[in-house]
């Protein structure tokens, strides 16, 4: 497998830097277009996530990406924080769900992150952070999709 881990504040700005990072990082699997829009999605809502809910806004907070892939180019993306937590992952995961309406949030981005990938999971410990698990196949085929 191979991996990367890339840590950086929790400021908004540091979302794109993730976003294209995480790209760069898969192009020797040779993504399909479709693949790269979807994965650069996923990372996008992740480290937003993160970023707004986790931290609260706060500008000083830790969020830590890591990406690694197999030979048969299963992609696997952990987002981690330190932050606030969850206190009801069901409820979060509701479509529509928002604890920051007050910002104009969608509600969607976990459903969003759902539908992209093949595996979610959210594991969370309110008070002490949240990861996010992510795992998407590339290339698939009609055989094996």
């Amino acid at each position: 497998m191979n991996k990367m881990c890339l840590t950086f504040k929790s400021r908004i700005e540091n979302e794109a830097f993730a976003r294209t990072s995480a790209i760069a990082f898969l192009m020797p699997l040779n993504p399909s277009v479709d693949e790269v829009m979807e994965i650069k999605t996923i990372v996008a809502e992740a480290v937003t996530n993160a970023i707004i809910h986790g931290y609260e806004g706060s500008r000083e907070g830790i969020v830590k990406l890591e990406i690694g892939y197999e030979v048969n180019s299963l992609v696997t993306i952990i987002v981690t924080d330190k932050g606030c937590g969850i206190n009801d992952i069901d409820q979060c995961l509701q479509p529509l769900y928002t604890s920051k309406s007050e910002l104009e949030r969608s509600g969607m981005g976990m459903t969003i992150m759902d539908t992209f990938s093949d595996s979610f999971d959210v594991i969370s410990t309110p008070k002490e952070g949240t990861t996010v698990v992510i795992q998407k196949q590339l290339h698939k085929s009609a055989d094996n999709a």
